[in-house]
């Protein structure tokens, strides 16, 4: 049987790195997230990644070394090729990813299911302010192409009849995180059911 690939995507500030950490704590068997390669300094990653420079990303994207790689906000992002030896084990494999790449990813893995975590405007304003690294100029901009990108991908996703699932996370961090860990065995046993790529019996 053939694995599953869980792609998430949501917007700076909408929590998915510490969705994915919390959640790691106590994952569903056969399960397994995806440490990904970053060109951003070693001591601004608030996750367990690997960094490099952008001229040795450059080199691993040059030798095929990534399965799926994306730049994104000056900074460039690898998944490693051990992801389609997990997908061919059998693996549910969960990648944190970049909306932007959505197509792609729907290219390369036909029956990807993409989560969309997203948070309440004024929160996610909050939580971007809070973190400091933009003006509040920028901050207002961004919430603008957030937007706009959102509703382009629920709309494209529906569309293309993609697999996807919301989740909001504006509000207590473990009930997010027992609501999409809920979502993986419910998928998990999708998977168990049925001899194929992926399941796409379930619709949100």
């Amino acid at each position: 049987m053939a694995g599953q690939l869980i792609y998430i995507v949501g917007p700076s500030g909408s929590g998915k790195d510490s969705l994915l950490q919390s959640l790691a704590q106590d994952l569903p068997p056969d399960c397994i997230i995806m440490k990904r390669v970053i060109t951003r300094q070693q001591n601004s990653i608030g996750e367990d990644s690997d960094y490099v420079s952008m001229q040795e990303f450059k080199q691993m994207e040059a030798n095929g070394e990534f399965a799926m790689s994306w730049h994104a906000n000056g900074l460039a992002y690898g998944i490693g090729k051990v992801l389609d030896r997990h997908l061919a084990q059998g693996k549910m494999v969960l990648v944190n990813g970049s909306r932007s790449y959505c197509s792609h990813v729907s290219q390369l893995y036909p029956g990807a299911i993409f989560v969309l975590v997203s948070v309440k405007p004024e929160l996610l304003r909050q939580r971007l302010i809070a973190r400091g690294r933009e003006s509040l100029q920028e901050i207002t901009l961004r919430l603008e192409r957030n937007s706009c990108l959102e509703q382009v991908l629920q709309n494209k996703f529906s569309l293309q009849n993609l697999h996807f699932f919301q989740l909001d996370n504006s509000g207590d961090l473990q009930h997010s995180v027992a609501q999409l860990r809920n979502r993986l065995e419910i998928w998990l046993h999708g998977m168990e059911r049925a001899d194929s790529v992926y399941d796409l019996s379930i619709k949100e």
